[in-house]
């Protein structure tokens, strides 16, 4: 180990050295520069790394949509978004320390090998410094993990499985979206009270990290507000038809249906689930409903009129009222004619931290973004005072519970917003058993 890694105030931080006993590739493992990538000329890269192909890749598009305006923003050009309402004023138009911003994509095709491959060619090729995006969890966790053995940041796109910040979480990592956990807090009470306490629900599941920890999450908290549990059964990312998973639902006894799909899963089994009728039926003297846990305004418009009434939760929404939303949307909507998506946001928004990080840190060294990240509170981001958690990583903030809008007015008038919860309704303590395991480790500079 080189003086400098031994001398790292960051080091001393956090146990075991990262990475032990692993054989990784030579540019990972180089000691030629004091940390991986650094930024020599007057240009610095960051790679966007989105699902441009697969069932996400309505999300991704959106992704590279906002992180192309972060970029603009970044470099002095536009109106300056979320820059003009950050409460952080280190971000001055100028790029990043200088250095005027650039960027590389990839497409992860919602696939974990495709993701890293991606993302790896980005750092090594490419000169990345900081890798962004994605729509899937288990994406986020192999990008997450490529990462950190390389020696870069990973800010999180669209990831809301639990162990992203909870088992599977890294030093080198940050997530600003809001997770399962997060999610079954916000809906329950809400659907306790739309639909009553003494109600029986069957899951359909992605199978997967997400859909995993979205459902115990979900189920959890509904079964503490008296609801039951009839049935679990996982479905492949891959299925495009859902009708041989909603044809046992009728014969189950639940009176609730709750989807634990995502994107153009997501379109598809609900779309399914109104053909067969569901949402037209009695079932144990009560109306049968339908619940999507994560939704987005792409889901939403991919599934019509079928999402009216149907719970769910978000992120964030183009239709909040303080300064920073409006700021993000306009500039949005002049430069794409559309409202963004929560997605959209979530890498805008991640892009921006990263880049103020490095700012207030004076450099580009993924340690010196680490200190500046970890425990950093900030404002004028959307959703209102947000905590950048030091012990895993995670942002708190408030979270949005949502219903398809019954009487839409236009193609964007989808959903709507039911509650606005409180950040102190979705906090948790860093030992709760659903984030259980996992360690973040040390730093990892690529040095």
């Amino acid at each position: 180990m080189t003086k400098f890694q031994i001398n790292r105030r960051t080091l001393i931080k956090s146990g075991a050295a990262i990475g032990a006993g692993l054989a990784l590739p030579t540019i990972f493992t180089s000691s030629a520069r004091a940390y991986l990538n650094e930024p020599k000329g007057s240009t610095v890269t960051l790679g966007f790394n989105v699902p441009q192909t697969g069932p996400y890749a309505d999300e991704g598009l959106d992704e590279l949509r906002a992180q192309e305006l972060a970029v603009q923003h970044l470099n002095g050009e536009g109106d300056g978004g979320m820059l003009n309402t950050f409460s952080s004023k280190a971000l001055k138009g100028n790029g990043i320390l200088g250095k005027k911003v650039q960027f590389v994509t990839g497409d992860t095709q919602t696939k974990s090998d495709a993701a890293r491959a991606a993302a790896k060619s980005m750092i090594e090729k490419d000169g990345a410094v900081m890798i962004n995006g994605g729509s899937s969890s288990g994406v986020a966790v192999a990008v997450q993990s490529l990462c950190q053995e390389a020696g870069v940041i990973f800010m999180a796109g669209l990831t809301h499985s639990n162990d992203t910040t909870g088992k599977d979480k890294k030093r080198n990592g940050f997530r600003h979206f809001f997770n399962a956990y997060m999610s079954g807090q916000a809906l329950a009470p809400v659907l306790a009270k739309a639909y009553g306490a003494d109600r029986r629900a069957y899951h359909l599941t992605a199978d997967y990290t997400w859909g995993w920890t979205q459902q115990e999450s979900i189920a959890k908290a509904t079964e503490n507000l008296g609801w039951e549990t009839v049935n679990n059964v996982l479905t492949p990312l891959a299925a495009t038809d859902f009708s041989s998973y909603i044809a046992p639902v009728l014969n189950s006894g639940a009176d609730v249906l709750i989807l634990n799909h995502y994107g153009g899963n997501m379109v598809n089994s609900l779309t399914n689930a109104v053909q067969f009728g569901l949402r037209d039926k009695q079932v144990n003297g009560k109306q049968f409903e339908i619940i999507v846990p994560l939704y987005s305004e792409l889901m939403a418009a991919g599934a019509g009129a079928n999402v009216r009434g149907v719970y769910g939760s978000m992120n964030w929404n183009w239709q909040l009222q303080d300064e920073g939303s409006k700021a993000f949307v306009k500039s949005f909507g002049e430069k794409y004619g559309r409202p963004p998506s929560n997605s959209a946001h979530t890498c805008y928004v991640q892009t921006l931290l990263y880049a103020d990080a490095c700012e207030r840190a004076g450099t580009f060294d993924p340690c010196g973004v680490v200190d500046a990240l970890e425990g950093f509170e900030f404002d004028g981001m959307g959703n209102g005072p947000t905590l950048y958690r030091a012990d895993d990583h995670q942002c708190f903030k408030d979270v949005l519970v949502m219903k398809g809008t019954d009487n839409p007015t236009n193609e964007y008038d989808t959903l709507e917003i039911v509650e606005v919860t409180p950040r102190a309704q979705v906090e948790y303590a860093p030992d709760h058993p659903m984030f259980a395991g996992g360690d973040l480790g040390q730093c990892n500079s690529g040095a």
